[in-house]
């Protein structure tokens, strides 16, 4: 990797993201592509109504300051955006007194750096792209807030614990401080230099996540938070630099997009494992993904988002984008890209071999109907993991049979005293109901939590017609418990789903909880057969167990904590079974369609 402080012709102001001049390539691209034009339009008009909000204040929520960085980093990226692509001042006028009212504030939060980082960036964007109509002392004002605000804390060991961890802290605040680097440069050109070096070999620590074949071990919400911002630092490197120092080129990381692909499932919401929710957004980054790799498939889903937004989007504008702070970047990105012709994908199949171990099928890319089945291994030790290895998702006939529950709000855990960043064994966030594994689709055994000192590996995956899945070794997850468990999860040649569990109980006997998670109404039929029923599409749930009693449950979803997040239609469906000790009993499942 080249060092920073061996490459450094900086461009002149503006050069972060949008080099003067490149304005006309957004003005090309809106005036021809009806729904750029709109999102385009509908950025203006809703910086408009920042005209008149009252500018932002220091407010924490619980320990955070985010939500008021990650506003300052919508309102000032907006309104430069808008002002560099009709030339109103007010615009500009507007963005500056918010940097100045941030800069005003006693600190950015270092404590909880995401604030600092994504602060820092906010303010560095509006430094660089209204350079011309700051004055000396606003200038002076808003690079003396990013060094005592932004550089300074991140040198503090009791706050700079992002530097060398592998997710998506490292990602977003290297990637906000880099901004507030190159913006500032003559303010301190050394400082700069050294900076921009330090962020440049810290960022590598999250980028070796995505080896070796894409896969994001945090899920989909937080590649669309970790990487977008990696995405950022990558092109702002690029437009400042003429250079990202070979950080593209870490393995896995251009695959990444093919990930969020496949994540999304047909009916729209995403493979929802970990801290994610259920809902798909459009993510501006997979633009910036399209144009670095020439190819067009990669915004498939993107450019089908964007053309089929209601005329009132903006009112809801987080329900359709992720990370819609950034949503200027979209134009950005977008504008480097040909999409007069749309390419549709032509794999069906993604296997995941890193820290998080997935299997993803999908049977086509245009009907919401088409199948989908998505299946997961991995660890609880992973960040933000949940007790979900051997769970699955999955879609048939336009409806969603097995689903994931998602993240829980954080702060409507913290602000009740729960411990919920502890993820060793016992830890309190594993009481959580959405993150623990009664609450997923998978196997419990003896009522107890999985091993939180865990690895769930795809020992074996099937890719043909007749049988699309993968095999995973749950063996660890039950230590103590049995003496081996392993689950086979497939669709056969019509698509139909099949789990087969195989478990054998060590010294004990032990009781097994076989568990589906759905948001269909369900009822049981009989001791081998429940019934399920979502969108006027029904399915049979059946069930053999090698000759062990097996009894059939439907379970409602309601909160076993005055914590818990409710949810409404949603229940579990499935089956215990007792295995004497030393024997071995074979879970068979399948869910099939009724006419």
């Amino acid at each position: 990797m080249l060092s920073a402080q061996e490459k450094f012709d900086i461009a002149q102001h503006p050069r972060l993201l949008l080099k003067a001049g490149e304005e006309k390539l957004i003005a090309g691209m809106i005036s021809k592509d009806k729904p750029m034009a709109e999102i385009h339009r509908s950025i203006v008009a809703e910086c408009d109504e920042m005209l008149s909000l009252p500018v932002l204040e220091r407010v924490m929520e619980g320990k955070r300051l985010l939500h008021t960085s990650r506003e300052a980093l919508r309102r000032i990226f907006w309104l430069s955006y808008s002002y560099r692509m009709t030339g109103d001042e007010a615009y500009a006028d507007r963005a500056i007194e918010e940097m100045m009212a941030v800069c005003s504030f006693t600190d950015w939060n270092p404590s909880h750096f995401l604030d600092v980082g994504e602060m820092v960036m906010a303010v560095a964007i509006g430094y660089d792209w209204l350079y011309d109509r700051l004055s000396p002392s606003e200038k002076r004002t808003a690079a003396a807030s990013i060094v005592n605000k932004g550089f300074i804390p991140a040198d503090d060991e009791r706050y700079a614990g992002f530097y060398n961890v592998a997710n998506n802290w490292n990602q977003v605040c290297c990637s906000g401080l880099l901004y507030g680097a190159l913006a500032t440069y003559e303010e301190h050109p050394e400082l700069t230099r050294e900076l921009v070096d330090l962020y440049v070999r810290s960022v590598p620590f999250a980028l070796k996540t995505y080896a070796p074949d894409g896969g994001y071990p945090e899920g989909f919400n937080y590649w669309g938070y970790g990487t977008t911002f990696q995405v950022l630092m990558i092109a702002a490197l690029e437009s400042a630099l003429g250079t990202d120092f070979g950080l593209s080129d870490a393995p896995g990381f251009l695959d990444s997009s093919y990930f969020v692909q496949f994540m999304t499932a047909p009916s729209g919401d995403s493979f929802n494992f970990s801290d994610a929710r259920p809902a798909a957004h459009c993510n501006p980054a997979m633009f910036w993904f399209a144009a670095k790799t020439g190819d067009p498939s990669r915004v498939w889903l993107e450019r089908s988002y964007v053309e089929n937004l209601p005329e009132d989007f903006m009112d809801k504008v987080g329900l359709y984008f992720t990370e819609h702070r950034l949503l200027p970047a979209l134009m950005v990105f977008g504008s480097r890209l040909d999409m007069s012709r749309p390419v549709q994908p032509d794999e069906h199949f993604r296997v995941y071999e890193g820290k998080t171990p997935l299997f993803i099928y999908r049977e086509g890319w245009s009907s919401k109907e088409d199948a989908y089945l998505g299946i997961k291994g991995g660890s609880p030790m992973t960040s933000h993991a949940h007790m979900d290895a051997g769970s699955f998702v999955y879609e048939y006939d336009g409806v969603r049979w097995s689903m994931d529950l998602g993240m829980q709000d954080y702060h409507s855990l913290e602000s009740r005293g729960i411990d919920l960043w502890n993820q060793g064994e016992g830890g309190q966030r594993w009481d959580v109901f959405r993150i623990g594994n009664e609450s997923h689709s998978t196997l419990t055994v003896n009522g107890k939590h999985h091993m939180v000192k865990s690895f769930v590996p795809l020992t074996d995956v099937w890719k043909e017609k007749k049988r699309k899945g993968a095999r995973l070794d749950m063996t660890s997850v039950y230590a103590g418990q049995v003496a081996d468990a392993e689950r086979d999860i497939w669709l056969d040649r019509k698509n139909h789903l099949h789990v087969e569990d195989r478990i054998s109980a060590s010294g004990r006997d032990i009781e097994v909880r076989w568990t589906m998670m759905t948001p269909a109404e369900a009822g049981i039929i009989s001791e081998k057969k429940i019934r399920l029923e979502k969108n006027g599409r029904r399915m049979v749930l059946r069930f053999e167990s090698s000759g062990f009693e097996a009894l059939p449950f439907v379970l409602p979803d309601d909160p076993p904590h005055e914590y818990d997040a409710p949810n409404p239609g949603t229940c579990r469906v499935g089956f215990t079974v007792t295995v004497p000790a030393g024997a071995e009993a074979v879970l068979k499942a399948s869910l099939v369609p009724v006419r």
